[in-house]
């Protein structure tokens, strides 16, 4: 059975969604969006184990140091992409507490693990982003 690829708004709503429900309930005007960060990832052939054992340690890293887990989703039909990762932005203080968590159990950090990132990634982009919000709020940020 054949199906039609998804088209790129499909994309964009199923990773607003996501953020969505990874990220606090809708903030009130006044008070700031919570950001997030999303991440789509075109893995390199026969890397996909590979990129998942890393990336689920790097989580569990993140989930020790008490902040919120990267939510994953995978590819099933439609785009070019393997997995889309939504996380809320973090710090860089919380940055240096993950990275004391991965230094600990013996996991690369900085340009080392940044290099050993790219040999399992064909394609990667990361893209912050602002949400859950509504569009009115949206519109009134802009007064």
């Amino acid at each position: 059975m054949l199906h039609a690829p998804r088209s790129t708004a499909s994309v964009m709503l199923s990773l607003a969604i996501g953020i969505a429900a990874l990220l606090p309930s809708p903030q009130v005007r006044s008070q700031e969006v919570p950001h997030g960060m999303v991440s789509i990832y075109r893995v390199a052939p026969g890397k996909h184990l590979e990129f998942l054992r890393w990336q689920a340690a790097r989580d569990a890293a993140t989930v020790e140091a008490g902040l919120g887990p990267t939510q994953w989703y995978a590819h099933l039909d439609g785009d070019s992409w393997d997995y889309v990762g939504i996380a809320p932005a973090r710090t860089e203080a919380q940055d240096d507490q993950v990275d004391a968590i991965l230094k600990r159990n013996r996991l690369t950090t900085g340009f080392k693990a940044s290099l050993e990132f790219r040999t399992m990634i064909a394609y990667h982009t990361d893209t912050y982003a602002i949400g859950p919000t509504t569009a009115a709020a949206l519109i009134d940020s802009g007064k």
